[in-house]
């Protein structure tokens, strides 16, 4: 049975942990608000260049000149699989989320025959997947220096997947991510960026209206392409910085409230234990005097 000393050390540890997930929890909801409005003011942006490109794709696609950042490569034996995670811990289920749903597409596309590469944006990512898809990952981004995410950070592994997809190294590409949506609801998700998939919105009809385009598809595309890619990483990465300080505060929050159960729990243990040890000194004290 632990000593009185042990129970006041361990009510000791667990207050000051209380104290640091507390304060944890307090600057993830600091951070969040941040996050949250750069993730929403990106969406629209991401949106409607996904919108722009749908309608010139929809004349293009299957013409001799179309780009392959476009229509492809005409295979999918290869698939690049960009798994966007945290770069620390203690934010819940957020990271082990993402990379649940790439591994189930990974297993999915290799019990169809198709090889697999990971390219890892965030540390965490890369810690998990690695035990398993080693020797599949290309490359990892570290974000762990940067304490604001500007654009030119996803620019830069927009260019890495376009000079990758150059060079042949890739067939297709699918990005993971979180999406936010609320404090206690972030959603794994899986975009196809390289080829794009547009959504039937997007795509419209064969009967839609026609558009005119100055200068003509091929110079728009050229610039448009890139760029797309770079802007869909970038809203990515944004939706995760604010699904991680949105699961970072719920399981702040979470690990605050255990920690004052057990608080309550070791006290109660402490007081029952010093009761019965004052309890035991009296009876000695008592039977002691009776003896005299």
């Amino acid at each position: 049975m632990p000593s009185l000393k042990d129970l006041r050390n361990r009510i000791a540890a667990t207050k000051a942990t209380q104290k640091i997930t507390k304060a944890m929890q307090m600057v993830a909801a600091s951070k969040l608000r941040r996050a949250q409005a750069a993730a929403e003011a990106a969406r629209p942006y991401a949106q409607h260049m996904d919108k722009v490109l749908g309608n010139i794709a929809r004349g293009v696609v299957g013409l001799e000149w179309a780009p392959k950042l476009l229509a492809g490569t005409g295979r999918q034996q290869v698939h690049l699989l960009v798994v966007c995670t945290a770069e620390r811990g203690l934010c819940g289920p957020f990271n082990s989320a993402i990379v649940r749903l790439a591994r189930e597409r990974a297993g999915a596309l290799i019990a169809e025959g198709k090889e697999v590469k990971f390219l890892c944006v965030g540390r965490k990512g890369f810690e998990q997947l690695r035990r398993q898809y080693g020797r599949q990952i290309l490359e990892t981004v570290d974000l762990r220096a940067v304490r604001v995410l500007k654009f030119e950070h996803a620019q830069s592994i927009g260019e890495k997947l376009t000079r990758l997809f150059a060079e042949g190294a890739f067939d297709v590409c699918t990005l993971f991510f979180s999406r936010f949506k609320s404090v206690i609801a972030q959603i794994p998700t899986a975009q196809q960026i390289i080829p794009p998939v547009f959504s039937a919105q997007e795509a419209g009809n064969a009967g839609g209206a026609v558009y005119e385009y100055e200068p003509d598809e091929e110079d728009i595309l050229a610039e448009l392409l890139p760029l797309n890619i770079a802007v869909q990483v970038f809203r990515a990465l944004l939706e995760n910085a604010a699904s991680e300080q949105g699961a970072r505060m719920s399981a702040m929050d979470n690990a605050t409230r255990n920690a004052g159960d057990m608080i309550e729990r070791q006290t109660m243990s402490y007081n029952r234990s010093r009761q019965a040890m004052i309890t035991k000194e009296l009876i000695e004290i008592i039977s002691g005097a009776e003896a005299l």
